[in-house]
């Protein structure tokens, strides 16, 4: 990995899927991975260790394939890249994430300021959802004009 991402998830990012879904991007980007999925397992593969729960966990794994789906992700055009259906609604909340840090960019530094924008009443905990959200929006890794 080069210098630059390796600064980047020390001094930037503070939680693993963050470092996740950055280190994806950065593969999609350099090219040794091209598909989302692909690009998740294997950097979650490297964080987590391969097979691991915190590899499989499905909640920031959907929301960054939902960023990238909708086309928000640097380096990744819309499309689909689900395997199976049903992880809409984590996708959802990452989308309506970045609706709300358009509107109200200060949230990028409040993460339960956040969660709490996007579920909008609904008592709920996040489950890491916002944490690959910001960690893509602090990086300048979402497209903001969409």
């Amino acid at each position: 990995m080069s210098k630059p991402m390796d600064f980047l998830l020390e001094e930037i990012v503070v939680n693993k899927y963050g470092e996740v879904a950055l280190r994806a991007i950065l593969f999609i980007i350099n090219g040794e991975v091209t598909h989302p999925l692909s690009a998740w397992k294997k950097a979650a593969s490297i964080s987590f260790g391969e097979g691991t729960w915190g590899q499989r966990k499905s909640c920031p794994k959907n929301a960054f394939i939902g960023l990238c789906e909708k086309g928000l992700v640097h380096g990744v055009s819309y499309g689909n890249y689900s395997v199976r259906s049903g992880s809409n609604k984590n996708k959802n909340y990452a989308i309506d994430a970045i609706e709300v840090l358009k509107c109200k960019p200060e949230l990028s530094k409040d993460k339960l300021g956040l969660w709490r924008e996007v579920m909008n009443g609904e008592h709920m905990s996040h489950d890491s959802q916002m944490d690959v959200v910001l960690a893509l929006w602090n990086n300048h890794m979402i497209d903001r004009s969409k």
